[in-house]
Order: structure tokens, then C-alpha cells, then sequence
């Protein structure tokens, strides 16, 4: 009798430990999307292993950020939009929601492009297709399916990039070189750069990502039977606490698997001189060393199954977005014939991504661009942010602390910061 006593509390620190996990950890497997392992691999390619200091400083910066717009859901019963329009008139609001629809759109298409560069990449079958089927087969199964069920399946699919971690280790890198990179940050050089800098940032701390911690939050609200606004106003210590947790390791895991994708591309393509990639192939190949032959299949199974987890994510922050600034009712979880317009966003938005794929844009080249895009518009929405989190009356009298707020102001600096250094340096 005495061993399952001294089990027990081990399994139920376990089981605890994995219940508190939740729209972090899906927002955190989001955030390495076919346009973050875009960015990442160009960053490494190119300049090799000199922003490995990006990953260290991202992680509290991508966490503070996250937890901000999830603390704003949970106390004042409100997604992110509805929160700002407390703050700002209607019309700026609105504004954000146009600005972020149109990046949506633009990542969506580019997320569409690269898993069918990918899928093309394997079965030779003409990308368009793809696009096309990629494309349907989401907007239906956001519609139609509870997005955490589709969620929790993808995010296994996920761990195929864990595969970067493993190579990084297989193609013996420069460790000297990486560990002085990582810890002993340098300034971007030239305009190329800045611009990586730009894409990285935006990559990781991305605008949709906002709209949709704050939004996931009032679906964990719903979920407990809290539909009405007054129920889900204020927060106790413990979800703070348990959410904080969450957002952290999403978080960490998403800044872990951007740290070994710039290190693998640095230590194979970087290193053969090899600093523009074209295409997903050249991407694929830099996990050869590790998985030969299979490379393009763990590759594309990698960039499908975070495709698959990141465009529900796009259209629907947008979709949280315009429901809250014209109080249309919302809810992945409500029936399409209840949420017209919310779904009309949803499904407007993934066609106009699919119709993006026919200008003929290069995917990679795409795909880096609309984290260039993001990180251009993210330190604008963050100033919002900061001024609602700051807010006693709106956050009813539970506002974010002094250190979170001076590390979002911080976050959005540095941002501006990147955006002056592309376009001036």
C-alpha cells in the first residue's frame, strides 16, 4: 500500500501539469507555421547562425505578449477587439481588423502555397491542385468541426519538426560559434539583415496570434458555462497562474524548434554556400544527413501539419476580430447557420488565399514576406494592447503587472526599432 502513496501525487502533478495545458500550447505550435519555418530556414541560409540570439530573446517577449492578450480575455470577458473598442473609437478599431485581415489573407495564401510547394514536392502532382484542396478541405473542417478537435490531432503531426532538433546534432555544427551567437547578440548587417530581423519577429510575435489568445480564452470561458459577459469578467489567481504556465511552454517550444531550424539551415545550406532558397525542396534537404531519402516526407508531414493547425488560426482571428467590433455572435463551437457573418470571414478569407496562389508568387519567397508584413504591423496593435492591459477600470481593477508591461513596451520598440533599421539602415 505504501508504493501507490508515493506514485500517486507524482501521476497527479502529471496529470494536473497537462490539464493546464491549452490555447498556449496550441497558440505556441500556430506560431511555427509554414512561414515561420520559411523565415527560419532563410535566416539560417543566409546568414548563417548570426540571429541564434533572436530564439533567447523571443521567448520572454513572444510570452509576456501572449499572456497580455490572454489576461485581457480572462478579465474582462472580452476578445481582443472587443477589448480595444472600449478603449479607442470604433473606427480605429475597425482599421486594425481591416489590417489584420489583409495580412491574414496574405499568410493564409502563403501557408496555402507552401504545404502545396511541399505536397507537390513528394507526389508531383501540380501545386494549384493543392492549393485548392488544402484550401476547401479547412475552411469545411473549421465550419463543421470543434477546432480543438481538430487541434489536438495535428499537433502530433507537429513533433515532425523535431526532426530539425535531432539533424542540428547529426551534422556536428559549429557549436563555439553557435553558443557565442546565441548568448553574444550583433547587430544585423546591411539591409538583408534588418529585413530578416523584421520577418523573424513578425513570425514570432504575430498580430493573428493576439486576436486569437484572447479569443481562445472566452471559448475556455464558454466552455465552463460562462456565456454570459458578467460571468466571465475578473480572474482568479490560480488560472492566472495555471494560464501563465500555458503560454509559457507554447512559447518555449515554438522558440526551440525556430532555434534548431536556423541552426540546421546554417550548419548544411549556410555552410555549402547554399543562402537563397527557392524552393521546399532545397528546404527539405537540409534534414538529408538525419533522414536520407525520407527528408521530403518528414518535411512535408512537418509543413501540413502546422498548415493545417495555423490557417484555422488566421481565419479565425479574423473572423474574432470584425464579430467583436460589430458585435456579431462568434464561436468555432457555434453552428454555421447562428454565426453567418463570423463564418463568412472564415470562408472569405481562405478563398481569397486560395486565389492568391495563381499570381504565380514564388511560395518560399511568400512565405518569408508575410512575416516581414506581420512584423511591420505587430508593434502598432502591441501599443493597443498596452494601453488596455494598463487600464484599471477595463481590466476591473486586475491590470497586467509593471514588469509585463514595461517588457510589451519593450517588445514593441525593439519592433519599430527593426522596421526603422529595413527601411533607413
Amino acid at each position: 500500500m505504501e508504493k501507490p502513496q508515493e506514485v500517486l501525487p507524482r501521476r497527479s502533478l502529471i496529470r494536473r501539469f497537462l490539464s493546464i495545458l491549452g490555447p498556449g500550447v496550441i497558440t505556441g505550435a500556430a506560431d511555427d507555421d509554414p512561414s515561420g519555418i520559411a523565415t527560419y530556414s532563410i535566416a539560417g541560409a543566409q546568414l548563417g547562425t548570426s540571429l541564434l540570439w533572436t530564439a533567447l530573446v523571443t521567448w520572454p517577449l513572444m510570452s509576456m505578449v501572449q499572456m497580455m492578450c490572454a489576461r485581457i480575455g480572462m478579465v474582462t470577458g472580452h476578445g481582443l477587439a472587443g477589448a480595444l473598442r472600449l478603449k479607442f473609437p470604433r473606427r480605429l478599431v475597425l482599421v486594425a481588423a481591416f489590417a489584420l485581415l489583409a495580412a491574414n489573407v496574405i499568410n493564409i495564401g502563403s501557408d496555402l502555397a507552401g504545404m502545396a510547394d511541399a505536397a507537390n514536392m513528394l507526389t508531383g502532382i501540380n501545386s494549384h491542385w493543392f492549393v485548392i484542396g488544402f484550401g476547401i478541405a479547412i475552411a469545411c473542417a473549421t465550419v463543421w468541426l470543434r477546432y480543438y478537435q481538430i487541434a489536438n490531432t495535428l499537433k502530433w503531426l507537429c513533433l515532425a519538426l523535431f526532426s530539425y532538433v535531432i539533424t542540428a546534432f547529426v551534422v556536428h555544427p559549429n557549436w563555439s560559434a553557435a553558443i557565442h551567437d546565441t548568448f553574444a547578440p550583433s547587430w544585423p548587417k546591411g539591409h538583408v539583415g534588418w529585413q530578416t530581423l523584421v520577418a523573424i519577429l513578425g513570425t514570432t510575435i504575430s498580430p493573428y496570434l493576439f486576436f486569437w489568445q484572447a479569443s481562445q480564452e472566452i471559448e475556455e470561458e464558454k466552455a465552463m458555462g460562462r456565456r454570459m459577459l458578467r460571468s466571465r469578467q475578473g480572474a482568479t489567481k490560480k488560472e492566472i497562474v495555471n494560464r501563465k504556465l500555458d503560454v509559457g511552454v507554447g512559447a518555449f517550444f515554438a522558440v526551440l524548434v525556430m532555434y534548431f531550424i536556423m541552426l540546421t539551415t546554417a550548419s548544411t545550406l549556410h555552410r555549402h554556400g547554399v543562402t537563397d532558397i527557392e524552393t521546399s525542396r532545397q528546404a527539405a534537404e537540409v534534414l538529408g544527413p538525419l533522414a536520407g531519402k525520407f527528408a521530403a516526407v518528414i518535411y512535408t508531414v512537418g509543413i501540413l501539419g502546422v498548415g493545417f493547425l495555423a490557417i484555422p488560426t488566421l481565419s479565425g482571428s479574423a473572423a474574432y476580430a470584425f464579430a467583436e467590433t460589430f458585435r456579431w455572435r462568434q464561436g468555432l463551437d457555434e453552428k454555421l447557420g447562428s454565426c453567418r457573418a463570423f463564418y463568412a470571414v472564415v470562408i472569405l478569407s481562405t478563398i481569397a488565399g486560395i486565389a492568391l496562389d495563381f499570381l504565380g508568387v514564388n511560395p518560399v519567397k511568400a512565405l518569408f514576406w508575410t512575416a516581414v508584413i506581420n512584423g511591420l504591423l505587430a508593434p502598432f496593435l502591441l501599443v493597443g494592447i498596452l494601453f488596455v492591459a494598463s487600464d484599471k477600470k477595463i481590466m476591473r481593477e486586475q491590470p497586467s503587472s509593471i514588469l509585463s508591461r514595461v517588457l510589451v513596451g519593450a517588445t514593441a520598440l525593439i519592433m519599430f526599432g527593426a522596421a526603422f533599421g529595413m527601411f533607413v539602415l
